[in-house]
């Protein structure tokens, strides 16, 4: 009888500590005076020996860096691929973990930090220079737009799923191309496909198609874009003929939610579908593969 009181009791603590295991950070730093932390999935094949891409994956505000491995499941494609990938979290204050993408006092807190993790990463990996990469998701993605911004002689190309953009793309005064492969639902509650408020903010989103001409703008490409059928929910819109072949790419999910194709699904109720028609998580690493770092004028520094 006591075992069997005992084991609901059992279970719980069970299930507690495999959530704190999947979820610990497994480095951290202190910049700006504060210490952030990060998962880090060193691949098996790593050799010091050989300069290794490095991939920097930021999760949607109120998530964690666990959290957005999880959802993308890019410790999956980096185990196969042989990349390493870091999952810094955001900054945790009064409320939830969030990126600071919004032009407010925390965005310079928020690039130095990026900033020094690609530092100390480098100094404890052989990472290739000219093979580092951010992406993110919602906020996150808010967040990889300002690093295509200000660290751009450091960050060769970016990836964005259901992207969250809060500032307007004038503040960009950094006229580097910067690869782009976007991917972003019809369906998105959170941050509409055509744009305007949501539930997440009173402040307008800009509309996604709209966005992602303006990239192709930035990257001096051919306004006269390439769509192609991918599957039956899904369509590429690519931009092609642009500066320093900094190619942009935009997937149309049709009916799609604000969450990552391909990756864990979220709770629909509340986030909407997940389209498992493509992997954005392995999409993405092939565009960043096709798009080192190329060498062009100096960045324009928001810091």
């Amino acid at each position: 009888m006591l075992v069997l009181i005992s084991l609901p009791v059992l279970l719980v603590l069970a299930d507690a500590t495999s959530f704190q295991l999947r979820n610990r950070d497994t480095g951290s730093l202190v910049a700006s005076g504060r210490k952030r932390d990060y998962p880090l999935d060193l691949p098996r094949s790593y050799d010091r020996s050989r300069p290794t891409p490095l991939v920097i994956s930021m999760h949607g505000a109120g998530l964690w860096g666990a959290a957005q491995r999880d959802i993308s499941r890019f410790n999956t494609v980096a185990e196969r691929e042989g990349f390493i990938v870091v999952y810094p979290s955001g900054t945790a204050g009064a409320g939830p973990r969030v990126w600071h993408a919004d032009g407010g006092p925390g965005l310079r807190a928020e690039v130095r930090f990026i900033a020094e993790l690609i530092d100390t990463l480098k100094a404890s990996y052989n990472i290739d220079p000219t093979m580092v990469f951010a992406n993110g998701l919602s906020n996150g993605g808010g967040m990889a737009f300002v690093l295509s911004c200000t660290l751009s002689d450091r960050i060769a190309a970016v990836g964005t799923v259901g992207a969250a953009q809060l500032l307007r793309f004038s503040w960009c005064t950094d006229r580097r191309p910067v690869p782009l492969i976007n991917f972003h639902g019809t369906a998105d509650r959170a941050a509409p496909y055509h744009g305007g408020i949501s539930w997440v903010t009173p402040d307008p989103f800009p509309d996604v198609q709209a966005w992602t001409t303006r990239w192709a703008r930035r990257n001096r490409c051919a306004l006269n874009p390439v769509d192609s059928a991918v599957a039956s929910d899904v369509t590429r819109r690519t931009y092609t003929n642009c500066a320093n072949d900094a190619a942009v790419v935009l997937y149309i999910i049709r009916g799609g939610g604000h969450t990552w194709p391909g990756g864990a699904p979220l709770p629909e109720w509340f986030v909407g579908t997940t389209s498992n028609s493509i992997d954005a998580s392995s999409l993405m690493w092939a565009f960043f593969r096709e798009h080192p770092l190329r060498e062009a004028e100096p960045a324009a520094r928001h810091q």
